[in-house]
């Protein structure tokens, strides 16, 4: 909204104005925003949700330190959504497909998450929302972003041409404005994937319909995943709200470099006009993310909840395909990646192990990931994995975690010059 008045008033030649007009001086006035604002209405809204009884339900796990979380505020996802959405208001554009694409997730899946946290708490229904009815929200969300991807006009790419000589790249342009399918696909030498090549066995008079449809499932499924990635995350003090802000950093350097033209000709990747809002909503993210980290960090004063942690997997899973980076977040979450696959894994040994031999054995001590570092010794558990023997540290577990998903991040950066 400030976009707006600032740009009105820079027609009246009003001093400073102008500055509106710059991305990163928008972007920089919305992460400080952000960070203002969860900070400030952190604590209130933690002491209102301490007032309400609002706290979280823990079973004893045989975890170290779980106990002590008990009766913690949950739903502080709500502040995240809150420091997010104002400075996005603020100071984006409000009108950009992309920006609307960011806030009807945001608020998409912060209600989902929200009515399972409030079934947990006032129902005391341990479980909250039925699977099938987040399944059905998660859906939707990619069904519409997939949809409108492939229906808005103002959803255009320009494809990077290579000028070779000698073998030798000696300039690179971009072709015009199209709508594409092709996204960035990372190691590879001529980087962008085209989901048509996919489709290509079908009639060439349908082929384009079947790759949107194609496109649609695949943003359907990614979506579905790392909203749920970063839900099984979330179980230690920190830990699923560091990685989202690392995360948020990665993802607003390439969608800066994405959405100008002479950046993304340096690093010779696809240039996405009118995508240079998205660096205001990462900027939002990120300040978000920190200033929910001052309370949520080891020892928690508030945890998420499903509000939060839900939230912020749909927002970098639809982000990333904004983007045309989807195929780079196996890399950039892959903490969150690495958290789920352990619990499938888990899921499926047990169930091979007790159909072959009657008892159902493991490969963790428990999951997801970071709570095999909580277990002390074999805690009495027939696991594959029993090291380390001796119970890790919870802030120990987090700073690891983040310090492998910075690294992870900056390998994600470097793919647009590894090839």
């Amino acid at each position: 909204m400030l976009y707006y008045l600032f740009n009105y008033l820079d027609k009246l030649d009003f001093p400073g104005a102008g500055m509106f007009h710059y991305i990163s001086f928008r972007s920089s006035m919305a992460l400080i925003f952000s960070l203002f604002i969860s900070t400030l209405i952190g604590r209130k809204i933690i002491n209102k949700l301490q007032l309400l009884q609002i706290g979280e339900t823990v079973r004893d796990l045989g975890l170290e330190g779980q106990m002590s979380k008990k009766g913690t505020p949950t739903m502080g996802g709500i502040i995240i959504i809150i420091s997010i959405l104002i400075p996005v208001l603020l100071f984006a554009k409000l009108d950009n497909i992309y920006i609307i694409l960011m806030l009807i997730t945001t608020v998409w899946l912060g209600l989902i998450g929200f009515l399972d946290d409030y079934i947990k708490v006032f129902k005391k229904n341990k479980e909250g929302l039925n699977g099938r009815f987040k399944i059905v929200g998660q859906v939707g969300l990619g069904f519409i972003v997939g949809i409108t991807l492939y229906l808005s006009p103002d959803v255009m790419m320009r494809e990077n041409v290579e000028t070779r000589k000698d073998n030798t790249i000696t300039e690179v342009k971009h072709s015009q404005a199209i709508k594409s399918t092709k996204t960035t696909i990372p190691f590879f030498k001529n980087n962008n994937l085209d989901y048509r090549d996919w489709a290509s066995f079908i009639p060439k008079k349908y082929r384009t319909a079947a790759t949107w449809i194609l496109f649609v499932i695949i943003t359907i499924f990614i979506v579905t995943a790392v909203s749920n990635g970063a839900n099984l995350t979330d179980g230690l003090d920190g830990l699923a709200t560091g990685n989202s802000a690392i995360i948020g950093v990665a993802l607003g350097i390439l969608a800066y470099v994405s959405s100008h033209i002479e950046y993304a000709a340096y690093f010779n990747i696809m240039y996405i006009p009118k995508s240079e809002e998205l660096a205001i909503f990462a900027s939002t993210f990120i300040g978000a993310t920190v200033g929910f980290l001052w309370y949520n960090a080891f020892p928690a004063q508030v945890f998420m909840g499903d509000t939060g942690s839900l939230t912020l997997g749909g927002i970098i899973a639809v982000f990333a395909i904004i983007i045309h980076k989807e195929l780079l977040l196996p890399i950039l979450c892959g903490i969150f990646f690495v958290e789920s696959l352990s619990v499938v894994m888990q899921v499926a040994y047990f169930k091979y192990t007790k159909k072959k031999t009657g008892v159902g054995k493991r490969i963790f001590k428990m999951t997801p990931l970071h709570h095999h570092y909580q277990k002390a010794g074999n805690a009495g558990i027939d696991a594959l994995i029993q090291k380390p023997l001796q119970a890790v540290p919870e802030s120990k577990i987090v700073v690891r975690f983040w310090l492998i998903g910075i690294i992870l991040a900056a390998l994600t950066i470097a793919t647009l010059k590894i090839r």
